[in-house]
């Protein structure tokens, strides 16, 4: 069985990753987890079921390489298993819960967790985030079953576990997941000082005018470097309302103007969008005045969530950033966006949150 560690340095000495001290020390918490899995279930009436390992809970900066040891990991897992983001997980959660209580189950949580454990031995997540109070009521008893049942748990976060669902709405109801997390999971934080993210974005353009066949190619191009072909879409639950994502993978997400600008969204949809989000590209930005001035407003409002989250932007758009809104009202106000339209296609902008 080849360790984790030896197929790591396997694709450094090819030139496929870049030897990283603090992402080889979180191999070992990988390891530990692969071996335990790799060991066979014994069968039959008196056959003890073998004690799971401990889970991981794997936190750090954005861009440090927590997706890709990960998926490393899960690439040489043998045991049955499934690698989703978290946000997705629980998408599905919510609805399977919906369809139990159709038949006035006395515990919903109970046979779709069953359903759960009966499939996998391993689910690994990619950044584990609460920000929907539906989510927070349920995770706790969700997890303590899955974990009951020998399922193992591995997950990336942006957040230590303290922090996650900060500031919730009753939040209090949601402090004894934490504590389950802690005691299930190693707590492991990669503490590489190094964006891998924002490297593969140096020196590249990220602002596109016009919006035409060669916009889309250089976009169709950095989306393929920083998703490494990989996409699936996202929906976001905020306030009970679904708020679909096209495309989405590792943090980033793909998006045309209308999809986050054309539709009834509102703060709270960009503030959760950016909160899952850390490289949006949007494409398609038309030119603004009175004619589409709602989507002008949600433009502005977007923009705000994104900078004030530090959120990498990329975009195509009719015109450069001071040309976009030239007439009907709120001409003055968009000098503001126009300004951070600008500063947000510097270099060094982003980092971690």
């Amino acid at each position: 069985m080849t360790r984790i560690q030896d197929r790591y340095a396997e694709l450094v000495q090819a030139g496929e990753l870049h030897a990283d001290p603090a992402q080889e020390a979180a191999l070992p918490e990988f390891e530990r987890i692969h071996h335990a899995l790799e060991q066979p279930v014994k069968r039959g009436w008196f056959a003890k079921k073998p004690e799971p390992p401990k889970g991981l809970y794997l936190w750090g900066g954005v861009g440090r390489g927590k997706s890709m040891l990960m998926d490393l990991f899960v690439s040489m897992v043998n045991a049955p298993k499934r690698r989703v983001h978290f946000h997705a997980f629980m998408q599905e959660i919510q609805n399977a819960l919906h369809e139990a209580r159709k038949s006035n189950v006395e515990d919903a949580i109970e046979p779709v967790a069953k359903a759960v454990s009966d499939e996998v031995r391993l689910l690994a997540f990619d950044e584990m985030q609460i920000t929907d109070i539906a989510d927070a009521m349920i995770v706790g008893r969700l997890f303590e079953k899955l974990f009951d049942a020998g399922v193992v748990v591995v997950t990336t976060s942006n957040r230590i576990p303290d922090d996650l669902y900060k500031n919730g709405l009753n939040r209090q109801i949601f402090l004894p997941f934490i504590d389950l997390l802690k005691d299930q999971m190693e707590i492991h934080e990669l503490t590489s000082p190094r964006d891998y993210r924002q490297d593969r974005l140096q020196g590249e353009k990220v602002y596109f005018t016009p919006a035409n066949a060669d916009a889309r190619r250089a976009i169709a191009s950095i989306w393929d470097d920083l998703t490494d072909g990989g996409e699936e879409a996202l929906v976001l639950v905020v306030k009970g309302r679904k708020v679909e994502i096209p495309l989405y993978h590792n943090g980033v997400a793909r998006a045309s103007f209308h999809d986050l600008c054309g539709r009834m969204l509102g703060a709270a949809d960009y503030l959760a969008l950016a909160e899952v989000t850390r490289v949006l590209i949007l494409e398609n930005i038309p030119t603004l005045g009175r004619s589409n001035f709602n989507e002008a407003k949600r433009f502005v409002t977007l923009i705000d969530a994104l900078y004030e989250a530090k959120v990498r932007l990329i975009c195509s758009a009719a015109a450069e950033p001071e040309m976009l809104y030239l007439e009907g009202e709120g001409v003055f106000e968009f000098e503001r966006t126009a300004s951070r339209l600008r500063e947000m296609q510097a270099e060094d902008w982003g980092g971690n949150p």
